[in-house]
């Protein structure tokens, strides 16, 4: 019994694409590895909290290096988008393998067609900035720190949010902002507003 340990994602050349923290590890099985002389192959219960059901599929993109166009979550179901998120947080290093963030001034262009949701819109906001798989926040705090720094872009900077008016009328669950209650649409705007970005709706 191992307890707790960090479960690395390796890819073809045994480099880490990324890492979990996991807790309760057990080993129940044991035997020789097929892949390598010297190793062994386990067989393990544990628990992630952070390890989501349907990341999979994005990982091994990751892995097999065919994470490399644009729109691949369009069709993804909104379970799994989140899962498509989680990827894009844990693989984030090795994805930009170093890239420093783009330079104040830049201008981003935020495809508004296939954001429906939350989810949907953090995938979006994250290719938008870092490319296929990229990330950029996966809720409100995480995006603000995103605007701080140190993740892809640095502000201030333009923002050209295409197909604004869909995205506006698909993001209209209310949301809590301090003591009063905005769209999440227009709480995103003053995000933006608030760490600098020019968001233009086009």
């Amino acid at each position: 019994m191992a307890g707790n340990a960090w479960f690395e994602l390796l890819d073809r050349d045994g480099a880490t694409m990324g890492s979990y923290f996991v807790n309760e590890l057990t080993v129940i099985d044991v035997k020789s590895s097929a892949s390598r002389a010297g190793l062994v192959d386990l067989t393990v219960t544990l628990w992630c909290e952070n390890a989501l059901p349907g990341a999979e599929p994005p990982w091994e993109l990751v892995r097999t290096g065919h994470l490399n166009h644009t729109g691949m979550w369009h069709e993804l179901a909104p379970e799994d988008c989140h899962a498509w998120l989680s990827v894009a947080l844990w693989s984030r290093e090795y994805q930009r393998q170093g890239k420093p963030d783009a330079p104040a001034g830049q201008v981003f262009a935020l495809d508004g067609r296939h954001i429906v949701d939350r989810d949907t819109f953090y995938c979006a906001i994250g290719e938008a900035i870092n490319g296929p798989g990229g990330y950029f926040g996966w809720n409100l705090d995480a995006l603000d720190d995103c605007l701080r720094g140190g993740w892809g872009a640095t502000t201030p900077f333009t923002l050209h949010w295409d197909f604004s008016a869909e995205a506006r009328t698909r993001l209209a669950e209310r949301v809590p902002a301090g003591d009063r209650e905005l769209a999440l649409f227009d709480l995103l705007l003053e995000i933006f507003e608030e760490r600098g970005v020019s968001v233009i709706l086009r």
